[in-house]
């Protein structure tokens, strides 16, 4: 069993991260990367946070402290995506967005961007560069 630790905080007075990563090596040599088959988060919260989760599993929202975690953890992952935005250079970007609106037709450039995974303002900048040029129609 491989167990790896790491320790983050104090993140301020009443809150600090620990992960621990708990997998079986399987075999795999030292220079294999092992993908942890679950990771175990622990955090200090106030004490009327902790009242309010211990009522939500009394009234039976909850089962435990770890279920509501959980939940908690998966509903503000939801909320938040992570926008990639590959580096490349201005002609590519141009030649890639030209592209992506002739195969859709009709598109919004935040659309162009997410789905290109190019920076929205330079989406902005070079769309507008391709209506002037007469490339691109109502963009």
């Amino acid at each position: 069993m491989i167990i790896q630790a790491i320790m983050v905080g104090p993140v301020d007075a009443m809150h600090f991260l620990t992960i621990v990563y708990y997998s079986e090596s399987m075999g795999a040599s030292n220079k294999e990367a092992v993908q942890p088959a679950s990771v175990s988060i622990g955090s200090k919260i106030a004490a009327a946070e902790a009242a309010q989760i211990r009522e939500l599993i009394e009234s039976g929202v909850y089962l435990n402290e770890s279920d509501f975690v959980r939940d908690a953890i998966r509903h503000r992952l939801s909320e938040i995506k992570v926008i990639k935005c590959r580096d490349v250079d201005y002609e590519t970007a141009k030649k890639e967005i030209l592209g992506y609106f002739k195969s859709r037709g009709e598109a919004y450039p935040d659309e162009a961007s997410l789905d290109l995974e190019l920076d929205f303002d330079l989406v902005m900048k070079i769309t507008e560069e391709l209506r002037k040029e007469g490339r691109l129609v109502g963009a």
